[in-house]
């Protein structure tokens, strides 16, 4: 896999280390996910969960000793079956605290994927391909991010 990892080998320990600085005690990974019309793949929590009922982009947790980009690799296909092609891009990131109260740190990809469909979903209730004008209820930091 080509990625924005590989081609700027110091960019993730930059973000890291500012995280580390910032006082983060946990990471997570969001990937944007894009068809061909433009729209942006987004999954919605399940009532039960944390925050749920909310739209957000496929991603999740790091595992402790994790790199970034292999962990973006295994919630894509966790949360979606879809296998990310490509890291094209960073979107940004934003810092949330966490259902436990921890201080997270959301850090947030352009990627491709192999193919599109089907989305198969093992952590959420429904999935949807949105128009970036016309978002679901979903955060404001993912709104921002989504230039929504």
């Amino acid at each position: 896999m080509t990625s924005l990892f590989t081609a700027e080998p110091g960019f993730v320990p930059g973000l890291l280390a500012d995280a580390a600085s910032a006082g983060i005690g946990k990471f997570v990974v969001g990937a944007v996910i894009t068809d061909g019309d433009g729209r942006v793949l987004l999954l919605r929590r399940r009532p039960e969960d944390f925050l749920g009922g909310l739209w957000e982009l496929p991603g999740g947790g790091v595992e402790p000793g994790e790199e970034l980009g292999r962990a973006l690799e295994r919630e894509v296909l966790e949360e979606t079956g879809l296998d990310v092609a490509e890291v094209t891009g960073y979107a940004g990131a934003f810092d949330y605290s966490s259902g436990g109260g921890v201080t997270t740190r959301q850090f947030t990809f352009a990627v491709t994927v192999g193919k599109h469909e089907p989305v198969v979903l093992t952590e959420h209730d429904d999935w949807t391909w949105a128009d970036r004008g016309a978002l679901p209820e979903v955060s404001d930091e993912t709104r921002a991010l989504l230039g929504g």
